[in-house]
């Protein structure tokens, strides 16, 4: 028996029929907040046409930026998305990323083009906690702390009920990418930006399909600038060439590893440092010494060397020893010009609007 179409959709565990969100606000007759109304106007844009959007990026890697997205784009993204997991009509989406962003807009675009049942709740670390128990779903996306919440929570045994779930907005650290393996539903990390409106590349995160290289998607003609930096173009960035940030190892056509961005390289005297290299030993050493904590690598003025390799970590300092042992493992593991010649602790790190890391705020709070 096929599935019965939608009708509605459920926003914060409140049900609102399509054919009132069409006329919004005029038939909505139960009080909203400013989040939701900022979903249910969307949901109206789309149900009655519209053509041209305007997002803001995310802000994690810069200042955010508007930028106008046609409906074309957003479909054709969307149609990527449903057909490589096979998403159709009366399908269960959990849409639990900030829909002000493209990553949760994208979540209500392919739902509506599904013509799948949409569960709408405001971001915060556990989603679940926002939905009946007995609430099941085909298909979800999270940022890295939400999913680390909810296994955190013993929330393993509901995720696997899922089809599939993407985790994207962020690095996966070594900790997180642990407890993925020991998940049943197939994980997989988003590549993409605004620009590329969501996702254009995938790499499974766990299972004997695990890899460490992101897969392109089809239709996506991929390339590299002379910076060594990926560039994009297809149907979802209206056949424009987007040059990005991200220096990558291109294997073929439709295949690259991510190296890291072009503009997180440290120039500490005279040598270039890759960040998110040191980030990486950085993040497996505190997991080794039982310190699953976040943390980040940047540059920071120094009369010498021009920049100096600058650790952040988030919470309270280390004892004394577990310091020495942290900084015995980075000597051990990186090179001389590569080891962090500081660590600073942050209490709590600054997040944007959509639970991505901001370095910036960080970097500044940190100043101070």
């Amino acid at each position: 028996m096929p599935a019965s179409l939608p009708t509605s959709l459920l926003l914060n565990g409140r049900e609102f029929a399509y054919a009132a969100i069409r006329k919004y606000p005029a038939q909505l007759d139960v009080p909203v907040n400013g989040y939701e109304a900022k979903v249910l106007d969307f949901v109206r844009q789309w149900l009655t046409g519209t053509q041209e959007f305007t997002l803001t990026t995310s802000g994690s890697t810069g200042t955010p930026q508007p930028i106008v997205l046609k409906r074309r784009q957003l479909e054709a993204s969307a149609a990527r998305t449903g057909d490589f997991f096979d998403l159709g009509p009366g399908d269960r989406a959990l849409v639990c990323l900030n829909c002000e962003y493209i990553g949760g807009l994208m979540m209500l675009v392919r739902g509506l083009e599904r013509n799948m049942h949409l569960t709408i709740v405001e971001p915060q670390g556990n989603p679940f906690d926002m939905v009946a128990t007995d609430a099941e779903f085909d298909f979800a996306a999270f940022v890295p702390l939400q999913l680390r919440t909810m296994l955190a929570a013993g929330q393993a045994p509901r995720l696997n009920q899922i089809r599939a779930l993407l985790v994207g907005g962020a690095t996966v650290d070594s900790t997180l990418a642990k407890e993925i393996q020991a998940l049943r539903v197939p994980v997989y990390h988003t590549y993409g930006m605004t620009e590329t409106v969501s996702h254009i590349a995938l790499r499974r995160l766990n299972g004997p399909e695990a890899t460490s290289s992101y897969r392109v998607l089809t239709g996506i003609a991929a390339g590299l600038d002379e910076r060594g930096c990926l560039t994009l173009r297809g149907d979802v960035t209206d056949d424009q060439l987007v040059v990005t940030n991200d220096q990558v190892n291109l294997l073929d056509a439709h295949t690259f590893e991510w190296l890291g961005r072009a503009d997180f390289v440290i120039n500490s005297g005279g040598v270039k440092v890759q960040a998110e290299k040191v980030e990486l030993v950085l993040d497996v050493a505190l997991a080794e010494l039982g310190e699953s904590r976040r943390c980040f690598v940047a540059g920071q003025p120094d009369e010498r060397l021009g920049e100096q390799v600058t650790a952040f970590v988030e919470g309270e300092p280390l004892d004394t020893k577990a310091e020495k042992q942290l900084q015995t493992l980075l000597a051990e593991r990186l090179e001389k010009y590569e080891r962090p010649r500081q660590l600073v602790y942050v209490m709590a790190f600054e997040a944007t609007a959509n639970g991505k890391l901001d370095q910036a705020s960080t970097l500044r709070k940190a100043s101070k």
